[in-house]
């Protein structure tokens, strides 16, 4: 057991799919996944292990932020030897063709985070997707014809900004969208020698300012969680 997981050794799959809502893992698990058990309900954030299509996966709640999904990550891959991690999360458009409910495949994960400026002494990092996991989820969302971009996100520590003009600068330079977590994911992979990929759904748009309702996040991202799943199955070993 680790401190935030209390999961027994062999609990955990080797590919681990990690929504921020713990709801999320709940509705993951229960709609997907056959064999379910539950492994962790420390501090409320969920973790489930079962079978989708023979393959084992797990579903773990991170919380939202870097901090929250760097001590779950960390932990995963440190005390459960977990090889894959697939953040399937919700994000903020900032690009007017990137619209409600299109999924966004991150490719690279800039910040205005501080964390690896402490980690690499000011300098930048410039962390990224797995290649393999991204390849395979483009590949899915092709062959069921699902509306989804490619490329960088904005992994930013603030939700409310006191600079309402603020992601400008990111749309300028044509970052799709915006979200808290995969930029600490992926150091943490590429750090670990694991492999990360952070599928998206398109919550809201900066630019518009349409959003979709909590219901709606917790449960209407089927498209993003049955790639993942299909990812996470392909990675198993038996696609």
């Amino acid at each position: 057991m680790s401190v935030h997981i209390g999961a027994k050794a062999g609990e955990i799959a080797p590919t681990v799919l990690m929504p921020g809502d713990p709801l999320r893992a709940k509705f993951v698990a229960e709609t997907y996944l056959d064999d379910v058990r539950q492994y962790n309900r420390v501090r409320g954030m969920v973790g489930f292990t079962g079978t989708w299509k023979g393959v084992p996966v797990s579903v773990q709640g991170s919380g939202m932020g870097h901090p929250s999904i760097a001590i779950y990550a960390t932990e995963l891959i440190r005390f459960y030897d977990v090889k894959r991690l697939i953040r399937i999360g919700s994000c903020g458009s900032m690009q007017a063709d990137v619209v409600l409910h299109d999924l966004v495949f991150a490719l690279a994960a800039s910040t205005d985070s501080s964390m690896n400026k402490i980690r690499f002494k000011g300098m930048d990092y410039a962390p990224v997707a797995d290649f393999t996991m991204l390849q395979r989820a483009v590949a899915v969302a092709e062959e069921r014809g699902v509306r989804y971009h490619a490329g960088t996100i904005l992994s930013s520590d603030t939700f409310y900004n006191d600079d309402p003009d603020a992601w400008k600068l990111w749309a300028e330079y044509n970052v799709l969208a915006a979200e808290m977590e995969s930029n600490a994911l992926y150091t943490l992979a590429a750090k670990y020698r694991v492999r990360a990929l952070s599928i998206l759904t398109v919550s809201d748009s900066i630019v518009s300012g349409r959003e979709l309702s909590s219901e709606e996040r917790e449960t209407g991202f089927r498209s993003m969680m049955e790639i993942a799943l299909e990812v996470a199955r392909t990675e198993g070993g038996t696609a």
